[in-house]
Formats: C-alpha cells, structure tokens, sequence
C-alpha cells in the first residue's frame, strides 16, 4: 500500500473512532465515557495541611454584553479522583467551564452522598474579588457562582499551587 493510502486510512480511522467516543453513554449529562470515581478521604489529606499559597482572584465575566457579579461565597475544593469525576460531570470539564446553576444541579453524579464538603474552604466575594490563604501545593477547583438580570451562572476553574506563590485567577 502507498504511504497516502496509509495514511489516509489512518486519518479515517482516527475520525471514526472520535465518532465513536461522541456516542459514547454519559453520566448525567458531562463529558462521554467518564466513570465514577470512589471518594476516599485519604485522597484529601493533603488538602488539609497549611501552606505557604495564596490564591488572589476576580470576577471579570461577561455574556451578551452583561458583567456578572458575584452571589454568594466562592468555593475551593481540592482536586481528587472523586471530584475531578464529579466536575466533569456537573461542569462538563477538569479545566474551566461556566455553566448555568440550574443545568448543574440538574445532572446526576455518582456517589452523590459522599461528605467531601468538610474538605471545602470558602470565603466571601467582595466588590468582585476574593483570597485563599494558608495553600498547600496541589490542584484545586474554584466555584465562583454569579448572576447579572437572568439565573445564576456557575464559573468553574482549576488552579495549581506550588512552590509559596500566589496565583492569580480572574474568572
């Protein structure tokens, strides 16, 4: 075979298979072919431990010509396998997302009573900023939930901590 029909036929055989993972069943509505993952404290044991890390962020979303403003406490919650499952699940993404409050409350996670929450900080938004002190180096997912005139958006993104610094987010 010549090498434009071999690659050619890898080129097709790449684009059926991403067709195939698009048809792939999702857990209540994320990312295809995501499974559960089982929560375990002593993967959020690090989480617990101070640090020398800061996270200094702001509020800076828009849509259709409209600043979001904060409503509410912003959350961190530290990346593990049980919760990197359970965001791409209700965000549709590890990374970042902003998506309204309603379609994440509507998706189904597993293992929905697992208590993580007692390994989530929060603090308050004020005049569209907010801090996190006291990190130790790790992942972490920030929820920062806003509203304009319509229903609340959720904003999602993770962040990274290490080495004393501090990181400065704008959502």
């Amino acid at each position: 075979m010549s090498r434009r029909l071999t690659v050619a036929a890898t080129a097709v055989a790449g684009l059926a298979l991403t067709a195939l993972a698009a048809c792939a069943p999702t857990v209540g509505g994320g990312l295809p072919g995501v499974g559960p993952a089982a929560f375990a404290e002593s993967d959020f044991a690090w989480s617990q431990t101070p640090g020398p890390n800061a996270i200094q962020g702001q509020i800076a979303f828009a849509q259709d010509g409209k600043a979001f403003a904060c409503v509410g406490n912003v959350g961190l919650t530290p990346d593990t396998p049980y919760t990197r499952a359970r965001f791409r699940t209700l965000y549709g993404s590890t990374e970042r997302a902003a998506v309204p409050a309603a379609v994440v409350r509507a998706r189904t996670v597993a293992d929905a009573n697992a208590n993580y929450v007692t390994y989530v900080r929060d603090t308050q938004c004020r005049a569209g900023r907010f801090q996190f002190d006291g990190l130790p180096d790790g992942g972490w997912f920030v929820i920062a939930p806003v509203k304009a005139d319509g229903d609340p958006i959720v904003l999602m993104r993770r962040v990274q901590t290490r080495g004393g610094r501090v990181v400065s987010l704008t959502l």
